[in-house]
């Protein structure tokens, strides 16, 4: 229940927070966008540039070299979100995000001149690699200054801008994917113009730019604590070592899942309109609906779950998200329902799908100290992002192997696989409600070896 002597949330919330969040939630949002246009543009892209590599454009040769440009740009997101979690640890929040936002917005309009798959595949790593930056760091951002009551909520309501920005995609397509793919990859370059908002109106938060003071005091000093030890290292040890693990858990079993249908539900809805023998124009109209209807629900299942967290608890508020994400795909994708029951319950699934990636980066925070924080979840995500690659690349393998190209039940398959993931809820820390860790005063010394140069 509801404090009744808290002060009204108006007044609890500054212009400062209104703005970082604006900014966070936006950059997510873009991010979002690029990213679902390769999602949506997948298909035709691999049946034009497949024969300029010497490839048949089948059906299960599109599974294949589609998955592996997804693989790719997921390994990309991964090791730039490490690379960049890493700077902005060492350097700050602000400036790090701009970098990653202007490599994936550049990179992925890039993608247009590509001539082959594999130039293809190339580009999208490196647009990966700017991709990365914006989950970890953006959502340590909005953490450190939204240190009030409604931290979760806040967060969760930044990670919405991610369905939202897939919502535009769809949006986007529908009105001119018919003038093709290559249009549709180079308007991903917008993004990089929300760099000016951020570096004009989002601040560093006072506790990162004091823990990097007085990181540099110490080392002027020649003074070493267990806090100058490296990122990488404090977060493979103990005490840390336990919340890197379990976030890992969470976030490979939640990107595994969506990765997999988010890849591969367009694919799904062209092979039923091919079977059904119905125009590539139909197709495209259906998938259009579709992904509007998905990422509705995972603009739903993003905002909602702080709130839903902080109700029920983290843990409760992950299984649920769990749960439906089960259920809806469960349903959806193995049996083949009817075009009106595929578009009622693709929402649901974006709900669950969407919410579990949100409780991540709204959990993420909680879990580390503000000198490892970036870090911290750009490493539990990178490495399940790594993993998940495997998924979008296994699912078409699958679909081509064993299903004879039906890649509903080679994706249906592969979530099973995802929804392990829950497992990690058995070890992870019940966090609601407590304060945001705080780096510990350290009186011992660190052998000089380990400290960072």
């Amino acid at each position: 229940m509801a404090n009744p002597s808290a002060p009204p949330w108006r007044t609890e919330i500054t212009r400062t927070q209104w703005l970082v969040l604006l900014g966070t939630t936006m950059g997510w949002a873009l991010d979002g966008f690029a990213g679902s246009l390769y999602s949506l543009i997948l298909g035709p892209a691999m049946t034009e540039l497949l024969p300029h590599s010497g490839i048949a454009p089948a059906t299960g040769s599109i599974g294949l070299y589609g998955g592996i440009t997804v693989a790719l740009f997921l390994f990309g997101w991964g090791t730039g979100g490490i690379l960049f979690g890493i700077l902005a640890d060492y350097f700050g929040r602000v400036r790090v995000l701009s970098a990653g936002i202007v490599t994936y917005a550049v990179f992925t309009a890039l993608a247009a001149f590509a001539d082959t798959w594999w130039q293809l595949g190339v580009l999208r790593f490196v647009a990966g690699l700017g991709s990365g930056v914006e989950a970890p760091v953006g959502a340590a951002l909005v953490a450190e200054v939204w240190r009030n009551r409604y931290r979760a909520r806040a967060c969760g309501v930044m990670m919405s801008g991610y369905a939202f920005g897939f919502f535009i995609a769809s949006l986007a397509y529908a009105v001119l994917g018919g003038h093709g793919w290559r249009l549709m990859m180079g308007i991903a370059v917008l993004p990089a113009l929300l760099v000016y908002f951020i570096r004009r109106h989002v601040p560093e938060p006072p506790e990162i730019k004091g823990s990097i003071a007085a990181r540099r005091e110490r080392r002027a000093r020649g003074h070493r604590t267990e806090q100058d030890r490296f990122v990488l290292r404090r977060l493979l040890t103990r005490p840390l070592l336990k919340h890197t693990l379990v976030g890992t858990v969470l976030a490979t079993g939640s990107l595994v899942a969506f990765w997999s249908v988010s890849t591969w539900y367009p694919q799904v809805i062209r092979q039923a309109a091919t079977a059904a023998q119905l125009t590539p124009a139909t197709a495209n109209e259906r998938v259009a609906l579709a992904s509007m209807l998905f990422n509705a629900g995972g603009v739903l299942g993003y905002a909602t779950w702080g709130f839903l967290a902080d109700a029920i608890g983290r843990r409760k508020a992950f299984a649920a998200s769990f749960a439906v994400s089960a259920v809806s795909v469960g349903f959806l994708f193995p049996f083949s329902p009817g075009w009106a029951v595929f578009l009622a319950v693709i929402p649901v699934a974006g709900f669950g799908l969407y919410g579990a990636l949100s409780g991540i980066l709204v959990y993420g925070p909680e879990l580390f100290p503000p000198s490892v924080r970036a870090t911290g979840m750009a490493l539990y995500n990178g490495i399940g992002r790594y993993l998940t690659a495997a998924g979008p690349l296994v699912a078409g393998v699958v679909a081509a192997s064993w299903f004879g190209g039906d890649l509903g039940l080679a994706t249906t398959c592969v979530v099973a696989v995802g929804m392990l993931g829950a497992i990690g809820l058995f070890f992870a820390p019940e966090t609601r409600g407590a304060p945001l860790p705080a780096d510990p005063v350290q009186s011992g010394p660190v052998p000089a070896s380990e400290e960072i140069h």
